[in-house]
């Protein structure tokens, strides 16, 4: 049986109040337009493909801005529109994890 997507990226938009780490500080939302509108022009939106998602606390904080890649729970980090663009050629459509971007496993909260 074959799932609906074939991935879903998720990007934490969490906004932590009292000055607490957060993704939202990274300018995150921008990451996550700037992901949909490019997954959307390289015709990977949609059943089959790619279905790009906010989300809510990932609770790995010190690592943000952070969105994680399913079914292989692959968890990245990113800086700019060119991260994002790698991540979506290399890994949405290429199947290639972009070592360079990985979150290391010890980061949390």
């Amino acid at each position: 049986m074959s799932s609906y997507y074939k991935h879903h990226i998720f990007f934490c938009l969490n906004q932590r109040p009292e000055g607490k780490a957060c993704c939202a500080d990274h300018d995150a939302r921008a990451g996550f337009d700037h992901c949909k509108a490019k997954v959307k022009a390289a015709g990977l939106a949609g059943p089959g493909g790619v279905r790009v998602n906010k989300a809510g606390c990932l609770d790995r904080c010190a690592g943000g801005p952070v969105v994680v890649v399913y079914p292989e729970g692959v968890w990245y980090t990113f800086v700019d529109n060119e991260d994002i663009d790698e991540i979506v050629s290399a890994h949405l459509q290429a199947g290639q994890v972009v070592e360079r971007l990985r979150l290391p496993p010890d980061v949390g909260r």
